[in-house]
């Protein structure tokens, strides 16, 4: 059990992604078929292609944060000593960590509100919270990374090692 979770925990974000954009590819393709050979396109599968990418895209902000792998200006962190690089890094993550729990809280609303009142899709007549909840879903898994970075960090500082920078994406 122990090594499906780690398998889940280093990997679950990858097969997500990896779902939701082939959803979006096959949706797509298919769309794009029955419109110019058979003149003919529904409503739901514009709808499919944009909830998936809705999901793919805070999904992806979750994978972002456990590799270090989001936007940053790092011409001054480059400077400093791994004492110092430590600090900034847990400075962000905890400002990150704040500010996903206070979005994780918030966008629960309209999920719970979409509940409330059957909210659905035109095309799909599903219930809208769950498309909604990607946003939630999304931070929850941010803000899992995020104390998984936390932790990381502390434990580097208390071993005496670097604290992990993240990938390059041009090195």
């Amino acid at each position: 059990m122990l090594a499906i979770l780690k398998r889940v925990d280093r990997d679950g974000e990858r097969w997500l992604l990896l779902s939701f954009y082939g959803m979006i590819v096959a949706t797509i393709g298919v769309e794009v078929i029955r419109r110019f050979v058979f003149s003919y396109s529904s409503i739901w599968g514009e709808e499919v292609a944009r909830y998936a990418f809705i999901y793919l895209a805070w999904i992806g902000a979750s994978a972002a944060v456990r590799d270090r792998a989001h936007i940053r200006i790092d011409i001054i962190i480059q400077w400093l000593p791994p004492r110092g690089k430590a600090f900034i890094y847990l400075l962000g993550d905890f400002a990150t960590l704040l500010l996903a729990v206070v979005v994780l809280i918030w966008s629960m609303h309209p999920v719970m509100t979409s509940l409330k009142f059957e909210a659905v899709s035109h095309g799909l007549r599903l219930n809208m919270a769950l498309f909604q909840f990607a946003v939630p879903f999304g931070f929850a898994l941010v803000t899992l990374r995020v104390i998984q970075s936390i932790l990381r960090d502390f434990s580097d500082l208390r071993a005496g090692r670097p604290v992990f920078e993240g990938r390059k994406l041009f090195d």
